[in-house]
């Protein structure tokens, strides 16, 4: 019979590493659910440091519909998208209400700006000082270069591990040690590029911080900066989504567990006869 190497348990991520993870995982969620709140009190995006308001880069609104009812819609640089019952316009205790996001969507659930903004800022700062714990432990432990840059070897072969996550086959025996090429990339564009550029654009749209440090001069505007962090929050989004997915088709307890307790199973793999 073909022998088989024994199962093999690995600690896979390190007790500093899974804490930060999830409170990464509430931050994330009420800083979304906030900010969308937030937006909804001036649903559109602009460039530049006024608000332009004929011409705006994304406006989720309401118009008055051929039947003359009204219709939710999603206009992005000119180009209108029926939105009704989701963006635009949806329904409040049953009566349809403009509105850019849903109530399901937002913290809290009914308009109240300066609520969503107390929950917004009370987690921006519990995030940045995760972050910045995550940070220092990457670096005294060698996190980053152990775990999360890519090695010659890994990005020569990008091309057949981006066809083998589509065909949805993942590592296995001692490939699935590490994360592969397309994680760590990921992980670093997320860590290194996103997440500074999102936070660095939410603090160039404090006033008061601004008078002291012009960080908005970086975005060419008030505005601007405040595109820049949606669109930057909608990526991470997909990011988070994308992620997810994989968590579950590459084997969703397997995956938990490593985060939760830090013991991660390598399944065995065939091999020759003995």
């Amino acid at each position: 019979m073909p022998a088989t190497a024994p199962t093999i348990w690995v600690r896979r991520h390190s007790l500093v590493v899974r804490i930060t993870h999830w409170i990464n995982v509430v931050c994330l969620t009420v800083l979304l659910m906030s900010g969308l709140q937030i937006f909804n009190a001036t649903p559109a995006l602009y460039w530049g440091q006024a608000s332009d308001f004929a011409h705006p880069l994304l406006s989720l609104h309401a118009v008055e519909a051929p039947n003359g009812t009204a219709a939710g819609v999603t206009e992005i640089l000119g180009l209108r998208i029926p939105t009704s019952g989701v963006l635009g316009l949806s329904n409040v205790e049953g009566h349809p209400t403009e509105r850019g996001f849903p109530a399901w969507a937002t913290l809290p659930g009914p308009q109240w700006l300066a609520m969503g903004r107390r929950w917004h800022f009370f987690f921006a700062w519990l995030f940045v000082a995760n972050g910045l714990v995550y940070l220092l432990h990457g670096l005294l432990t060698e996190h980053f270069s152990r775990d999360l840059l890519p090695d010659g070897p890994q990005l020569r072969h990008i091309g057949t591990t981006f066809r083998e996550h589509l065909r949805l086959h993942f590592p296995k025996g001692d490939e699935a040690r590490h994360y592969n090429v397309l994680q760590k990339l990921a992980y670093l564009a997320v860590i290194l590029i996103l997440l500074p550029v999102m936070v660095l654009a939410g603090l160039a749209m404090s006033p008061g911080l601004d008078s002291a440090l012009p960080l908005v001069s970086l975005f060419d505007g008030r505005q601007s900066a405040r595109t820049v962090h949606f669109i930057i929050a909608f990526l991470l989004l997909g990011f988070v989504v994308v992620h997810v997915a994989m968590v579950v088709l590459s084997g969703l307890w397997n995956n938990l567990r490593s985060m939760i307790t830090g013991r991660y199973r390598i399944d065995p793999v065939e091999g020759p006869d003995a």
